[in-house]
């Protein structure tokens, strides 16, 4: 039996949560943990409306998947995020010991990769995941962005 619950389901919830930063002016980047193929987690960027640089759409996740689950650790958790997390959330990543990332588009300039972040040991990453959706998502807010300076 295939699970309907993969990689391309959870994207496309993280993608409405894109959506929805990029409805309220924020960098469109939304992303959701999932525990045992459930979201425990949903979040946006929310950097312009709490006037704070790290209100990232991972760091959002985080503390609240940790908030649900009672425990600072998501070693059986898997996150889901429309960029490739950047060096702060990749850092931040590697303290929750999250099980799992997964990525829509790459990010050469600020991404974990090519900064060369260190992850935890055990957290695997997928990425590419619906990267072409993702992709045109933050590519039309900063189009939109650029025509209205």
């Amino acid at each position: 039996m295939i699970n309907p619950f993969d990689d391309t389901y959870f994207m496309k919830k993280a993608l409405e949560e894109a959506q929805t930063a990029f409805e309220k002016g924020e960098v469109p980047v939304g992303a959701v943990i999932v525990f045992k193929d459930q979201i425990i987690a949903r979040a946006h960027n929310l950097t312009e409306t709490l006037t704070d640089v790290t209100a990232h759409a991972e760091m959002q996740a985080f503390t609240a998947a940790a908030d649900y689950l009672g425990g600072k650790y998501l070693k059986d958790c898997v996150l889901y995020v429309t960029l490739e997390p950047c060096q702060m959330c990749a850092g931040a990543s590697y303290w929750t010991q999250i099980g799992k990332i997964v990525f829509g588009a790459s990010e050469p300039d600020r991404g974990f990769q090519n900064l060369n972040t260190k992850l935890h040991p055990k957290t695997k990453v997928v990425s590419g995941i619906l990267e072409n959706e993702c992709s045109l998502l933050l590519k039309r807010f900063f189009v939109e962005k650029r025509n209205l300076n």
